[in-house]
């Protein structure tokens, strides 16, 4: 699913909220909150997102803000796995420990 676009010029995130309809809301919009639950999507969904070209965003508070959010999510979905792979081994140990304690 794409939660991240560029349409018109501008950059926008995909906002889903309980009991509303999803909708997209400008780039230079996006809260503590919002960027929380990307990121939640980021590490639990398949996330699409539009491939950061400057030309294709001509205000430049959208060009900011979306290529840092592209570039951190990019690198977070190239190492998802490695990332998931380190908490398995960090929690498996502390159940193991914690077993033995026992």
């Amino acid at each position: 699913m794409k939660y991240l676009k560029i349409e018109n010029n501008k950059g926008f995130f995909l906002k889903q909220e309980k009991d509303q309809p999803d909708k997209w809301i400008e780039i230079d919009k996006i809260s503590k909150d919002d960027l929380m639950n990307l990121l939640e999507m980021v590490i639990s969904n398949d996330f699409e997102m539009d491939d950061y070209l400057e030309e294709n965003i001509a205000h430049k508070a959208h060009q900011i803000v979306y290529k840092s959010i592209f570039e951190k999510f990019t690198d977070l979905i190239k190492n998802k796995k490695t990332f998931a792979d380190e908490c398995d081994s960090q929690f498996r140990s502390a159940i193991e420990k914690y077993e033995s304690s026992e």
